[in-house]
């Protein structure tokens, strides 16, 4: 039913289209131009982020969802033709048509899909001060930190390295205060706790190598269909602060990787942020404005980013101004806040003279929606009451075994499964540190071998080149006795002289480099 380089999203169910029928769909030319997906629990969020997915998927266009209850994985199989499914198509004018579609699992952690790893360097320190709630004094001393890792050629790969580089720093503290402005080790101690809270809630797996490639989330199967990568992130959304710092990640790396390309006849890729209010939840200024900049310039890059979640007051308006597709699912009105959120909904609409949007938005039942799209020329369709598509693959999660079987298929398997640890900035800090302190010890060393050497030598002459054997005695008089006590006591001064201009010596020598 869907016209070439479209997406079928529903048909329009006001008394107005009853002799004419209208479909709602989304124009993939204009599709990189973002969008919104809302609606309270239990509305049909999530089968319409399905319908989209598969529509995307068959118009060669790779996407990547955050699966926040796993029911989304069940794409990767075959429909199901559940009556209320095959009817709803009836009633759109439509023949259900049961698929599935190329689907590529990943997880933060390793355990329900291939793992994903960023750098340390790559996630930075905005992110990391945000992912660790770091107060502003913290965050500057990350700042100088990260700056002395890439002024001394230090690699930041994963947590062990940075705990490494700040040890360093506080270590250090005093000549980089001089340099930087004031470090302190208790902010730096305050971050080396925060970090040993992300190890313990297994937010280390996220950090080291090999790093994800975006490239691999850009993959179009032979039948020529975009793969659908699914992050499972059921056990993520015990940690939102990662779960919103990984996907703030992902798109500042597209942002940063891909060239710029214009308007292109569909996107190349296309994002799915569900439970969006975890991105912007106490979020600093600055990253919101960081998030609102990189949504409004990645639309170059050919990339569509859609916010998926309850209500439109979460995301910032900064941001929403920016989001041309908008899907509205029911709103709840029960609080002061709801009724808020309500007005606010229907006010981002171009209303309809033939229903009242607020009143609509309250009566919407389950697979019903609120659809405006960005039409021929950029401008936002006249808002329409809309019945959704019915989804083509299974509604519902994959069990356990076949989520394994799709896993151990995958043309990625090998590629991120283990973990790979080279030399960066712990091992070079290591070294470092043991190399100070065998030079530390060698004046010691020397100081000591001096010592005996002088006592060796005057014991000779003393003894006229006898040893004093353990068979034969030989006759000390006071004269000898007295030579002795003052030779050895020379010998001590000259070995701890020539002890302490050696160590002079090599600490010039290091303090010159």
């Amino acid at each position: 039913m869907a016209e070439e380089g479209t997406i079928l999203i529903g048909k329009a169910t006001g008394d107005a289209h009853k002799d004419t029928p209208r479909y709602e769909e989304l124009l993939l030319r204009l599709a990189n131009r973002h969008g919104l997906v809302t609606g309270a629990t239990g509305t049909g969020k999530t089968v319409t982020l399905q319908v989209l997915a598969e529509g995307f998927s068959n118009a060669g266009v790779p996407v990547f969802a955050a699966d926040i209850k796993g029911d989304l994985s069940g794409v990767a199989a075959m429909g199901e033709g559940k009556e209320p499914f095959v009817k709803r198509a009836a009633d759109i004018g439509v023949t259900y048509a049961a698929d599935s579609f190329p689907v590529t699992f990943w997880d933060l952690f390793g355990e329900s899909g291939h793992p994903v790893r960023a750098t340390v360097s790559e996630m930075g320190p905005l992110l990391l001060a945000r992912l660790l709630d770091l107060n502003d004094t913290q965050e500057g001393v990350l700042n100088i930190a990260f700056r002395v890792a890439d002024e001394q050629g230090l690699l930041l790969l994963d947590l062990k390295d940075l705990r490494a580089i700040l040890a360093h720093v506080a270590e250090n503290a005093s000549a980089l205060s001089a340099q930087y402005g004031n470090v302190s080790t208790q902010s730096v101690g305050a971050i080396q706790r925060q970090l040993l809270v992300l190890e313990n809630q297994k937010g280390d797996f996220f950090f080291g190598e090999p790093a994800l490639a975006i490239s691999d989330l850009m993959r179009i199967d032979r039948d020529g269909r975009g793969v659908i990568n699914i992050l499972a992130a059921e056990k993520l959304m015990n940690n939102p602060r990662l779960y919103a710092t990984f996907l703030l990640w992902l798109l500042s790396e597209l942002f940063e990787q891909l060239p710029e390309v214009g308007d292109l006849d569909k996107p190349k890729l296309v994002f799915f942020f569900d439970e969006a209010h975890m991105l912007f939840s106490d979020a600093p200024k600055a990253l919101v404005e960081a998030v609102e900049r990189v949504v409004r310039l990645i639309r170059s890059k050919g990339v569509g980013v859609y916010f998926v979640t309850q209500n439109p007051l979460d995301v910032p308006e900064t941001v929403l101004a920016q989001l041309g597709n908008r899907i509205q699912h029911a709103l709840r009105a029960f609080t002061p806040r709801d009724q808020r959120a309500v007005r606010a909904a229907a006010g981002t609409f171009r209303q309809n003279p033939a229903f009242d949007t607020e009143k609509a938005i309250i009566e919407l039942g389950v697979g019903e929606a609120l659809v405006s799209v960005l039409e021929g020329k950029g401008a936002p369709s006249v808002v329409e009451r809309t019945l959704i598509a019915p989804p083509s693959a299974r509604v519902g999660p994959l069990t356990q075994q076949e989520r394994e079987r799709l896993i151990a298929a995958s043309p990625l398997k090998g590629r991120y499964d283990n973990a790979v640890d080279r030399e960066s900035a712990y091992e070079i800090l290591a070294q470092r540190a043991a190399e100070a302190a065998a030079t530390k010890q060698a004046p010691q060393q020397a100081g000591a071998g001096s010592e005996g050497g002088v006592l060796d030598t005057l014991g000779g002459i003393l003894g006229n080149g006898q040893p004093a054997g353990r068979g034969g005695r030989r006759t000390v008089t006071v004269t000898e006795r007295v030579i002795t006590n003052v030779a050895s006591s020379a010998a001590r001064t000259i070995g701890t002289q020539l002890g302490r201009a050696i160590l002079r010596g090599i600490l010039g020598s290091m303090t010159k480099r």
